[in-house]
């Protein structure tokens, strides 16, 4: 049964919700897990990865669905949302249907957006674990990338006190010769840290650092958590964590994490990141919550390791691309997909009235402030303007021979005569198109959108990549701007 949307705050639905939340044991049962397959953590739980893709690799893969989103105001449209309210509405269908979502940065969190655990009726719980850390991915990220810029700068330390002999005898290391000005990497911290952006590092004496410009970042916007989303296993990770450039030497060489020998050290801290943290729905349908890299400067993908786990244990698997479709799904489609291997069977276009509205030429969405008169009254001419921005990114859906499926995730405030102006306009443009109030009522609400996504799942597509790898980097570049921006 749905609990009432209007009145109570997320926190309150996941608060009621965690009252009937399986454990790790009943998740284990439930799932088909072997006991060493799950790593207890409080009241979550780890998947371990390598083992149940050992158990698992002969089994057929599952339906693989992405979800993407027009491009959204600065209050998001609901990937998430919409992504737990497909899954709730494939598990009332009676399927065996599962997903993977990106963990959320503190910054964000702790900012204007808040929490990106879903909303209402369609909501991931428990919700403050997922708001605040979850299992620790991002802890041990940080502790690998730092570690990286402390291994650079004692090496730019050491090389400045020592000659090359002396260098030898004491680090048996070869002098890299780093030029302070040209540091790529910086330090990170999981918060929105203006004052931090840029400092001076390395004041005091001869034996406290080398002194320069640096830097913090965001956590999530490290190398390192866009390296977890896309690697295959801990070979892998260990593989790419050796070749990152950190900066370049003074003839313009690259300089790398393998050169600073700590590449390995970096993979130590991130042993257990590999394994995904199994959450759920409100509605108690499982979901792995692993990596979460931003969109907008990195790959902006939940893990290949995920989706791998996902597909084998799942006849539905959802994941979720970051941002529209012009940046998130691009990436999931010709950088995770070739990557992973994998193929998609569907992508769905998550779009909202507030959003259309707003591309037809509605005022300015600005977070924290009351919603202009536009955007919760009926306006069907702005929402006819608007949907130009929709069948864009269904054309580029299509251009990757993906099936798409709009999905109307309907607010309270939409009217049905605005709903079948984002339909034919969908119809018209040729994808399926359903409404969705999984915000509303949860997996009831979203019948008609999870019978779309089961009908495009079993019609044949014919996916491809945008181009191939042997093309240059400015004529991929080229290519991207052109046929998808």
């Amino acid at each position: 049964m749905a609990y009432n949307a209007v009145e109570m705050k997320d926190w309150q639905i996941s608060e009621a919700a965690e009252k009937n939340m399986p454990t790790p044991e009943e998740w284990q049962e439930k799932l088909g897990l072997e006991k060493e397959e799950m790593l207890p953590m409080g009241r979550l739980a780890k998947l371990d990865f390598l083992k149940i893709m050992n158990r698992l690799k002969d089994r057929p893969d599952g339906k693989y669905i992405e979800v993407t989103a027009i491009t959204p105001t600065p209050l998001g449209e609901g990937k998430s949302t919409t992504s737990c309210g497909l899954m709730e509405g494939l598990g009332m269908r009676g399927v065996n249907v599962g997903g993977a979502l990106r963990q959320p940065s503190g910054g964000p969190t702790m900012n204007v957006k808040g929490t990106a655990a879903g909303g209402g009726n369609s909501l991931l719980i428990p919700m403050t674990e997922f708001s605040l850390g979850l299992t620790g991915d991002i802890n041990d990220i940080m502790n690998a990338h730092n570690l990286a810029m402390v291994a650079m700068t004692s090496r730019m330390q050491h090389e400045r006190n020592y000659n090359d002999e002396q260098l030898q005898r004491l680090t048996g290391m070869r002098r890299l010769d780093i030029d302070p000005t040209r540091v790529e990497m910086g330090w990170i911290i999981d918060y929105c840290a203006q004052a931090l952006r840029n400092i001076v590092i390395g004041l005091g004496g001869r034996m406290d650092g080398f002194t320069m410009q640096s830097k913090f970042g965001i956590a999530v916007s490290s190398e390192c958590m866009a390296i977890l989303s896309i690697v295959r296993d801990l070979a892998d990770l260990r593989e790419k964590l050796n070749n990152i450039t950190v900066a370049f030497d003074k003839s313009g060489k690259p300089v790398t994490t393998g050169d600073l020998e700590v590449g390995n050290a970096m993979t130590a801290w991130m042993r257990n990141t590999i394994n995904p943290t199994l959450m759920c729905t409100a509605e108690y349908q499982p979901c792995m919550v692993h990596a979460g890299p931003f969109a907008n400067i990195a790959v902006g993908q939940s893990s290949i390791i995920a989706d791998r786990i996902g597909l084998k244990m799942f006849d539905y698997h959802v994941t979720e691309s970051g941002f529209a479709a012009d940046i998130g799904f691009e990436k999931f489609w010709n950088v995770k997909c070739r990557y992973s291997g994998l193929k998609p069977h569907v992508s769905v276009l998550t779009s909202t009235i507030r959003a259309l509205k707003m591309h037809g030429g509605g005022p300015k969405v600005v977070p924290g402030i009351a919603m202009p008169e536009e955007y919760t009254k009926e306006n069907l001419e702005l929402v006819e303007k608007g949907c130009e921005n929709m069948v864009h990114m269904i054309n580029v859906i299509r251009k990757a021979g993906i099936n798409p499926v709009v999905c109307v995730n309907r607010f309270y405030t939409d009217t049905d005569a605005e709903v079948a102006v984002v339909k034919k306009a969908a119809e018209a443009a040729g994808a399926r198109c359903a409404e969705s109030q999984h915000w509303m009522r949860g997996g009831e609400g979203s019948l008609e959108f999870a019978d779309a996504v089961i009908d495009a799942c079993n019609e044949k597509n014919e996916f491809k990549f945008l181009y191939p790898t042997e093309m240059k980097l400015r004529d991929r570049v080229d290519r991207i701007a052109r046929e998808v921006y």
